[in-house]
């Protein structure tokens, strides 16, 4: 069921905090001296002093540089080359890298450039334009690194969410009833969690000796909150622990929810329910629906003259409206009739032509796949997999189909 309610809860993550930390590679000891010097007073910047080109890759990793001021001359290692070695290691690959140089020429700016340099100065530089530099350059890089922070942690959390709504989605099919194949009825069910674990729930039993009571839920949206909600009602309809509930009246069921189950009294969440009891002396079945979609029953099939009834009351979803009269309706069962009830979530999938599968089209799939006998709902949930193009479904997808022996 579409959700007209939603919530988003987000978590900011603790980012860390970066001091400024400079790597000075160059093999003129008075360069380093000079540099040193400069920063010393600055107390967020850590300075970091590397005078063999050989180490600097590994030097800059091992104290975490933030911006690295290298020489263009040194005897080890061409200062362009060493440039590129930084670029190609993963773990330097981003931070910001200022050439030192002894001379303005264009040219040599430009090879700086092409190989990965971010800045270009002169030394000795001024003091106040190198820490501008400095700082300018570490910001960036910090504010890189904190992003990457925050995305992975991001991920981090998807992937404890999805697992967890994965845990959920298991143990909502744990409390889902096993099959009943006696007695004058013989139940099956198909259901499919959706990618957002959404509010489906359903389930059957014998009220006494002669009624049988089955029923689908359908919360309003998706998330634990729905599915808990879902789980509660159905655990409320299973356990016949509703105050002041004829569970044998459908329209009285209905009407009990909805005073229990307000909208306002639980975060503003409703849902669609379809309800009936199966009278087996009488062979009648009293239904109620509030909102939810028609079941579908194929009556007559051993005469030969099958027949399709949608089973329906027009009542609101439960819990939007107080004070609601839910009206129930009836009709008399046949030896092997099929009754199917479901959620929206079964129908509503995109066909692809873009266009959505109507309630007409899947009643018209169901009534050719019920005389797969107990291939049926495999049959029919391959038939939507095959129009939607995808085994995923944005929605729950719940079917439960009953023959009345």
């Amino acid at each position: 069921m579409t959700n007209t309610h939603t919530q988003d809860y987000a978590i900011e993550p603790e980012l860390t905090e970066h001091k400024i930390a400079v790597l000075l590679v160059d093999d003129q000891a008075m360069i380093g001296e000079g540099v040193r010097r400069m920063l010393a007073a600055e107390q967020d910047i850590v300075y970091h002093y590397c005078n063999d080109a050989t180490l600097a890759v590994k030097t800059a990793m091992s104290v975490s540089a933030t911006i690295i001021l290298q020489d263009i001359s040194m005897p080890q290692i061409d200062g362009l080359t060493l440039a590129k070695f930084f670029r190609a290691n993963a773990a330097t690959r981003d931070i910001p890298l200022i050439v030192l140089s002894s001379t303005e020429d264009p040219e040599v700016k430009a090879k700086a450039f092409s190989v990965g340099a971010n800045d270009y100065l002169v030394k000795f530089p001024d003091k106040i334009e190198l820490i501008a530099r400095i700082r300018y350059h570490s910001k960036c890089y910090i504010n890189l690194l904190q992003r990457n922070e925050a995305f992975q942690a991001l991920i981090d959390s998807q992937k404890a969410l999805a697992a967890e709504l994965a845990e959920a989605a298991e143990y909502v099919i744990s409390l889902l009833p096993a099959r009943i194949n006696s007695g004058g009825v013989d139940t099956k069910w198909s259901f499919v969690p959706s990618t957002q674990l959404g509010g489906d729930s359903f389930g059957y039993h014998w009220l006494d000796q002669d009624n049988f009571a089955l029923y689908l839920i359908d919360v309003c949206g998706h998330g634990v909150g729905a599915a808990l909600l879902s789980i509660s009602v159905m655990k409320a309809l299973s356990s016949q622990s509703l105050p002041g509930a004829d569970y044998t009246d459908p329209g009285n069921v209905l009407g009990v929810l909805n005073e229990t189950y307000k909208m306002e009294d639980h975060n503003n969440m409703f849902f669609s329910i379809w309800y009936g009891v199966f009278n087996k002396p009488e062979r009648k079945l009293a239904f109620a629906s509030g909102g939810h979609p028609p079941g579908v029953l194929i009556t007559d099939s051993e005469s030969g003259r099958a027949k399709t009834v949608q089973l329906k009351t027009n009542s609101p979803l439960v819990g939007s409206f107080p004070d609601v009269k839910f009206e129930s309706d009836e009709c008399l069962i046949s030896k092997q009739d099929k009754l199917y009830i479901y959620s929206d979530g079964v129908y509503e999938v995109p066909k692809p032509d873009g266009s959505i599968l109507s309630l007409d089209e899947f009643v018209d799939i169901v009534v050719r796949q019920s005389q797969q006998e107990d291939n049926d709902l495999d049959c029919i949930k391959e038939e939507i997999v095959s129009i939607q193009g995808s085994t995923s479904f944005d929605d729950d997808y719940s079917i439960l189909r009953i023959i009345f022996t």
